[in-house]
């Protein structure tokens, strides 16, 4: 919504009241609340209704209270970063005894061309890739043995973002949110930061699917520094904030006379507390996004880029009170590296390693990593083999791997989760989960039950079906709980 005319609104209609009034940040707060029901004004709070976002208690006292979750966009190789494998420097150019269906041809086995070390009290192997990160290995639960059903970005994604591969469903944060509420009411409960644009499945990564509108993530675009850029409307230059909450209860007064001749519309409603929220996230949003206000040694600890940049908001916006904040690495140069591993690896690695380790040292520093968890990982992994040229798939360098959903690394952190622990193997040459396997619907399930969930009883009724996050799968993995 543009800011608001300087135009007088006498005699206007209230269509044209409508479009002419604003009330800053309206884009945002109407892309997280259309669609909602039930959205609560001050008025309706006043009436005794309950708020959507309003904090719950969740089904049984949780280890966790907020989500961090950086996801790796393309699949990050899980034999270059967290889960080394020596045979594949004694196979190097040689057929391996054991290959895994994949989406494209593969060689022979390729070795790593990162150098592993233990690092911390526990002795973890982490790659080099990840040198800094692997300071806070103690903190670390590597699970080396996740595994998703097919080796395509799309449905890989919406599985691990909303446990379904091809119907619609609510996203696990926007699962969360619905569940937990936010502790801040000037503030979406989901926030997403993907700079650039939209991944693969765009907005479906985040989507609330049947759950109301209120639960679904709110994307901000960070490739943009300035704070009017990164959030349009932030601010209105043409009237100040007593004139604002005037237009405001002038909107809401017509909008319940409205309302009252009509049935119950969830649109309508959503479309009104979209002001509110807008009129309120004014100063919240200006400050949780403003890195500036950072002391140095805290900007400097974070480093350079957007990655940096991203994290240090997401530390931000969880200390006040947002529930969850999915942050987005890769999303147009993702990991996805089917040529040119080393170098593309290096570079992505560069950019996000330095600031992860900042963000857990920072959380663990302030009291805070102890109930927020942090998740990191792709979609899935890639090919303990070469990938073989590909018309339009790779340029033929053969210095790439290829999609592997059969067997891949994520790290849990915070939270509940056993710190310095190394859950599951792969098999020798890392192609699929050998040792305690845990499926996509297994995390999901142990993640809500680290916020408090049992996750075959936490559901939303829609078309007649009690829907879940996990559907009909999933099994806590107890073994990485503290």
């Amino acid at each position: 919504m543009n800011p608001a005319s300087p135009q007088s609104s006498s005699g206007l209609g209230r269509r044209e009241f409508l479009r002419t009034c604003g009330m800053g940040m309206g884009t945002l707060g109407l892309t997280s609340l259309l669609g909602s029901t039930g959205l609560l004004s001050s008025t309706a709070r006043a009436e005794g209704v309950i708020h959507p976002l309003s904090p719950r208690s969740p089904q049984f006292p949780g280890k966790a209270k907020r989500v961090i979750h950086i996801f790796a966009n393309g699949g990050p190789s899980h034999v270059d970063t967290f889960d080394p494998k020596p045979s594949l420097d004694r196979w190097h150019g040689k057929e391996i005894p054991v290959h895994f269906a994949t989406e494209r041809k593969t060689g022979a086995a390729w070795r790593s061309p990162f150098r592993f070390r233990r690092y911390g009290q526990s002795g973890m192997e982490i790659s080099e890739l990840f040198e800094k990160t692997a300071e806070c290995a103690d903190d670390l639960c590597v699970i080396r043995s996740m595994k998703a059903d097919v080796p395509n970005h799309e449905p890989s994604l919406l599985l691990m973002n909303c446990g379904e591969a091809r119907q619609v469903r609510p996203s696990f944060g926007s699962w969360v949110t619905y569940g937990l509420g936010s502790d801040n009411q000037n503030m979406p409960g989901f926030v997403v930061l993907c700079p650039g644009g939209y991944p693969i499945q765009e907005s479906q990564n985040w989507q609330s699917g049947f759950l109301p509108g209120v639960y679904q993530g709110t994307y901000i675009n960070t490739e943009h520094t300035r704070i009017e850029k990164l959030i349009e409307n932030i601010s209105n230059q043409s009237t100040s904030p007593s004139g604002q909450r005037a237009q405001l209860d002038l909107l809401q007064a017509l909008n319940r006379r409205h309302r009252e001749a009509r049935d119950a519309d969830s649109q309508l409603d959503a479309r009104i507390q979209s002001f509110e929220l807008a009129y309120r996230m004014q100063i919240d949003a200006s400050d949780a996004f403003d890195i500036s206000r950072e002391p140095a040694h805290i900007r400097e600890m974070y480093g350079e880029g957007t990655q940096a940049r991203q994290l240090l908001i997401t530390r931000r916006l969880i200390e006040r009170g947002v529930r969850f904040v999915q942050v987005w690495h890769g999303a147009g140069q993702p990991w996805d590296n089917h040529d040119d591993l080393e170098v593309n690896h290096r570079r992505l690695a560069r950019e996000s390693d330095q600031p992860i380790a900042a963000l857990l040292k920072d959380l663990k520093q302030r009291g805070l990593l102890e109930d927020t968890l942090v998740v990191w990982g792709g979609e899935f992994g890639r090919t303990p083999t070469v990938e073989l040229p590909t018309p339009g798939a790779n340029s033929g360098k053969i210095n790439g791997r290829d999609h592997n959903n059969h067997g891949f690394s994520m790290w849990l952190a915070g939270g509940g989760v056993k710190g310095g622990t190394v859950y599951g193997s792969t098999d020798e040459f890392g192609f699929a989960a050998a040792e305690n396997p845990v499926h996509v619907h297994d995390l999901h399930a142990t993640l809500l039950a680290l916020l408090g969930f049992d996750h075959e009883k936490f559901t939303y009724r829609h078309a007649g079906r009690d829907f879940r996050l996990t559907d009909l799968h999933g099994n806590v993995v107890r073994g990485i709980m503290a």
